[in-house]
C-alpha cells in the first residue's frame, strides 16, 4: 500500500516540476562554483612567477571550441612559430564540436577527423561552409597497427601544423606508429596521475578501450622520451593536466620555456575545472583561409 501511495506520490505533477527545478539549482550552483574557479585561476595566474612567465603557455589559455582551453594555447604556439600548411589532423574528435581542431576549422585551416564513434557527423549537418574539400574524416576504430594507413587512406600529407592525439587507453602507441609523419605540432593525451619523473605506460593490446580508471595512457616522462625520439621536444601542457604540448626541436630555440622536461612542464590532475563556459559548443562559421 505505501509503496502504491509513493507511487502515486512522485508521479504528481507538481513534486516532478519541484524535483526539476532542484536538478536545475544543483546544476547551476556546480557551474557557478567552477566558474568562480576558473576567475581565481585566471586572477592568480597573471601574478605567479611560474605561470607569469611569458615563454610558459598557460597564460595564454582560451576556450573556443576545446574543452581545456587548447585553443589559446594552440594559437600562442603557432604564433611563435608560423604555420606553412595550415592543415591539421586529429584522432579522437569527440562531438566535433568540442575538440582541439574545430576552432581551426573555423579559421580557414583545413584537416582531417578520425574517430571511433559517428558523433561528430551531427556537428557537420547542415554546414555548407564545412563542404568544398575542407575537412575528411573517417569513423573507424584506432590502433597502432592501422593508423598509418588511415592517414594514407584520408590523404594526410606527410608534413603538416598540427596532430591531435586523444583516444585515451593506446594515444602514445598510436603516436609512436606515426614515424612517417611529421606535423610542426602534437598535442597529445598525457596521464597526469603518474607524477613527473615517473616513467609509465598501459600495456598495450589494440583491443582495449578505457575502462574509466586511471590505468590508461602513459605518464607525461614517457612521452617525453617517445617525443624525443621522434623529433620534437615538450613545450608546455594545459592547467587541467589532460594534454602536453610538443613541438619539433628545431623550431623551439628561444621560443619557450626549457628545460623541455616533465618535471619542468607538467601540470597535474585538475579534472574538476573541465567545464563549458558559456555558451552551447559549435563549431563557429569558417572564414575564408588567409
Amino acid at each position: 500500500m505505501l509503496k502504491t501511495i509513493a507511487k502515486i506520490y512522485k508521479q504528481l505533477p507538481i513534486v516532478r516540476e519541484l524535483r526539476e527545478i532542484r536538478d536545475s539549482r544543483l546544476r547551476s550552483e556546480a557551474l557557478l562554483a567552477a566558474g568562480q574557479v576558473i576567475r581565481l585561476l585566471d586572477f592568480e595566474l597573471r601574478d605567479h612567477p611560474r605561470y607569469g612567465d611569458p615563454q610558459r603557455l598557460l597564460c595564454y589559455h582560451a576556450q573556443a571550441c576545446s574543452q581545456n582551453s587548447e585553443d589559446g594555447i594552440i594559437h600562442e604556439i603557432f604564433r611563435r612559430i608560423g604555420t606553412s600548411t595550415r592543415v591539421f589532423a586529429e584522432v579522437g574528435v569527440g562531438s566535433g564540436s568540442e575538440n582541439n581542431t574545430a576552432f581551426l576549422l573555423s579559421q580557414g585551416w583545413t584537416g582531417f577527423w578520425i574517430d571511433g564513434c559517428s558523433d561528430y557527423l551531427q556537428a557537420l549537418k547542415g554546414r555548407p561552409d564545412l563542404g568544398d574539400g575542407c575537412l575528411r574524416h573517417r569513423t573507424a576504430h584506432v590502433t597502432a597497427e592501422n593508423i598509418a594507413s588511415l592517414f594514407e587512406q584520408l590523404g594526410v600529407p606527410p608534413e603538416f601544423d598540427l596532430l591531435s592525439l586523444d583516444i585515451d587507453q593506446n594515444t602514445h602507441r598510436v603516436w609512436q606508429a606515426l614515424t612517417d609523419f611529421r606535423p610542426r605540432v602534437a598535442v597529445i593525451e598525457y596521464n597526469a596521475a603518474i607524477p613527473p619523473d615517473v616513467e609509465w605506460e598501459a600495456i598495450y593490446d589494440r583491443q582495449r578501450a578505457w575502462d574509466g580508471s586511471q590505468n590508461y595512457g602513459a605518464s607525461l616522462k614517457t612521452l617525453e622520451r617517445i617525443g624525443r625520439g621522434l623529433g620534437y621536444s615538450l613545450v608546455g601542457c594545459d592547467i587541467t593536466g589532460v594534454n602536453a604540448f610538443f613541438v619539433r626541436e628545431e623550431l623551439t630555440a628561444g621560443q619557450f620555456a626549457e628545460p623541455f622536461t616533465a618535471e619542468n612542464h607538467y601540470e597535474p590532475v585538475r579534472y574538476a575545472m573541465i567545464h563549458r563556459r558559456g555558451h552551447r559548443a559549435a563549431i563557429l562559421d569558417r572564414q575564408a583561409p588567409g
